[in-house]
Formats: structure tokens, C-alpha cells, sequence
């Protein structure tokens, strides 16, 4: 395996979802850096694999480019992986990989599971691109500004939510957007994989009177009548 950084798609649930090149590239590198390896090491345990890892998450992230910079001068390939999914894609991972296009080092992507196109193929909403927004403010004026901004879009919109706050994000959606459909996708490929589709208001009158789990992934419809002045600078973020 020639030396570099391989950037690891892994499944967002079901173990299942694994590639055969994924499986084959975690097993050849010479180190894994996951989010976290506790969490890895089950999939890890599943195909058998026994590569040493480490840590590198976004409390640490900064620290481990030397790391692995150094490893990979050393000629060692470096699998980087997150807890689900594509790393750097809302997920820790970008500046490993930044620092390694800089210094010129090889980066390769081993392509897996997504949960944001896995979304919006779920939601009926696709056909002509999506805008993949991911988490938004914590702060309530942050997101509810943001929202508005996003009101107009003309295509989907992608946001990843805590379970502890998609009640509130569901009531800013009503409060900005009214009855604009909706879709959320929670524990997709899991064994407790739900879909719920329609106005935020019925949506969260679904989730009434019950603790909402798991992982979960928001789109919101197109708007009716994109304003050319407020899409003008989401467009080049469409993905097609």
C-alpha cells in the first residue's frame, strides 16, 4: 500500500454497508486515526481488523497533523475514519487533510455510505441537486436568521440535528417557513430506522410526548418562488 492519507467512508448504522475496498484499505494501512476508537473498534471487530488507532477528533484534531505528516514521511498510509460516515464532512478530518494537500502528500478517498444523499433520496424532494447546509447555530437568533436566509433555496436543504434539539429546530422551520414539507430521517439503516414526512408543526406533534434518539438527518422541500437576490449566493454550494 503506497503511503499516504486514505480518507475511509464507514457505515452511518449498519455494519453491513461496508465496502470491500474499505474493508481491504483499513486492513493494509499501517495506522487508523478515528474520531473515536472505542466506537471504531466495533466495526474493527466485525472484519477482523487488527491495525493499530488513535484518536483525532475535534478537541485534538489540530495536535494530530504532525502525527500523521510524520507517519506518512515515514512511509506509512494513514486510514482516517469517523464514527459514521465521510470524515470532514461535518465530522473531524479537514485539517488532516488541508495540511496534507499542502505538504504535498498523497490523498486518496475511499468513497462509502452517506447519510445526506441517503436523505434526500428518502425524501422525494431531489431530482435536481440539494444544498447541504449540516449543523446549524446553537444559538436560537443564529438559526432562525440562517433559515430565512436558506427560505428560498431552489433546491432541498440538508441539515444534520441533535435529537435534543430537533423539537426546537422543527418549531423554527413552522415559525419560518410554515407548512412547507419536511423530512426527517432518524437511525437511517438502523434497526429502529424511522421516516416522517410532512409540515414541521405534524411532525413534531409525532415526536409529542416522547424522547427522540438516535442520529438524525432534516430536509427541508424547495421554495415555490426562489428569489433570484437571496439564492444568488447558495448556488455555487448545489450539489448536482
Amino acid at each position: 500500500m503506497n503511503p499516504g492519507l486514505y480518507i475511509v467512508g464507514t457505515p452511518i448504522g449498519n455494519l453491513g454497508d461496508m465496502t470491500l475496498r474499505a474493508i481491504e484499505t483499513l486492513k493494509s494501512a499501517n495506522l487508523i486515526v478515528a474520531e473515536d476508537t472505542r466506537h471504531t473498534r466495533h466495526l474493527l471487530d466485525r472484519y477482523e481488523i487488527g491495525t493499530p488507532t488513535i484518536s483525532c477528533h475535534k478537541f485534538n484534531e489540530a495536535s494530530r497533523v504532525d502525527l500523521v505528516l510524520g507517519k506518512i514521511r515515514d512511509g506509512q498510509a494513514v486510514a482516517m475514519v469517523t464514527d459514521a460516515g465521510m470524515p470532514a464532512v461535518s465530522d473531524p478530518g479537514s485539517r488532516v487533510v488541508a495540511a496534507c494537500h499542502d505538504a504535498g502528500v498523497a490523498v486518496t478517498v475511499i468513497p462509502g455510505p452517506s447519510s445526506v444523499t441517503a436523505a434526500v433520496a428518502l425524501s422525494g424532494f431531489g431530482g435536481a441537486g440539494f444544498f447541504f447546509e449540516g449543523f446549524l447555530s446553537h444559538k436560537s437568533a443564529a438559526r432562525e436568521r440562517r433559515l430565512a436566509e436558506l427560505a428560498d433555496c431552489e433546491a432541498p436543504v440538508v441539515l444534520f440535528e441533535s435529537p435534543y434539539r430537533l423539537l426546537k429546530l422543527l418549531g423554527e422551520i413552522e415559525k419560518i417557513l410554515g407548512a412547507r414539507p419536511v423530512f426527517v430521517a432518524r437511525e437511517m439503516t438502523k434497526h429502529f430506522e424511522e421516516h416522517l414526512r410532512g409540515p414541521a408543526a405534524e411532525i413534531a406533534a409525532k415526536f409529542g410526548g416522547r424522547t427522540v434518539k438516535g442520529e438524525l438527518v432534516v430536509v427541508i422541500a424547495p421554495g415555490q418562488s426562489p428569489r433570484e437576490s437571496k439564492v444568488q449566493g447558495l448556488k455555487s454550494q448545489v450539489v448536482l
